[in-house]
């Protein structure tokens, strides 16, 4: 069973984030490089860390490395006026919202020690989603073609998102992640063409209940749902 470090860092800038797992990331792929100077050395071996971050942002849009710009629908004088950040950046997918009351998970796995296989690493992150909107009474689901959880993503017009997924891996290590609408202000999404899709909306678990949730109680409920699909110890709760 791997161990993973969890990190609540609470609420934070995007660019100092994206930094640390940056920093992360590199002491994963470099203690690879180094191991992998031997032809015999087995990959499962190499003493690379799991890691696992939480955090809130301050109002940011992303834009992923395939994104169009033209889904910002706003000026960079608008933007600044709002107080909202914008980082192109080089994870997959297009453009979306980080924010105050969203809970954005960023795990930094060596998928050498799970699986090598991105798809099933995807459809993990979301499963973890689904079981978590379980346990509130909502029926989290998957959209053909699409990444990230829905509700409703077969019924025309109804579709909804409700928590965006785009990450980076390099040497099978993972960085990015998801970000799960809780409570928060879904105002922001409308000066954006979230994740480039155009016609479908975004939604909250405060919209979708139509009360505020707890916020440490939604992570709780993620962390033990995370280690139960990846069968892993999270260490540092």
């Amino acid at each position: 069973m791997q161990e993973v470090f969890f990190q609540d860092l609470g609420r934070r800038s995007y660019k100092e984030v994206w930094d640390y797992q940056e920093m992360l990331l590199k002491q994963n792929v470099d203690l690879k490089q180094a191991a992998f100077t031997s032809p015999q050395t087995d990959v499962k071996q190499v003493d690379t860390q799991h890691h696992l971050l939480f955090v809130e942002h301050s109002p940011v849009y992303t834009l992923g490395k395939s994104g169009k710009e033209e889904h910002v629908l706003i000026s960079e004088a608008e933007r600044a006026e709002k107080g909202i950040e914008y980082f192109h950046i080089n994870r997959g997918g297009d453009i979306t919202f980080h924010g105050p009351e969203q809970l954005v998970g960023y795990p930094i796995l060596d998928l050498d020690k799970f699986k090598t296989d991105l798809g099933w690493y995807l459809r993990s992150l979301e499963e973890v989603i689904i079981l978590t909107m379980a346990d509130y009474g909502l029926k989290g689901a998957r959209s053909s073609g699409e990444t990230g959880v829905w509700l409703d993503p077969d019924i025309k017009g109804k579709e909804r998102k409700i928590c965006a997924m785009g990450i980076k891996c390099s040497r099978w290590i993972t960085m990015h992640g998801f970000a799960f609408n809780i409570n928060t202000d879904l105002r922001y999404f409308d000066y954006i063409v979230p994740c480039g899709i155009q016609d479908k909306a975004v939604t909250s678990l405060e919209k979708e209940l139509g009360h505020a949730v707890p916020m440490e109680e939604v992570k709780q409920k993620v962390l033990t749902h995370f280690q139960a699909v990846f069968q892993c110890r999270i260490s540092g709760l």
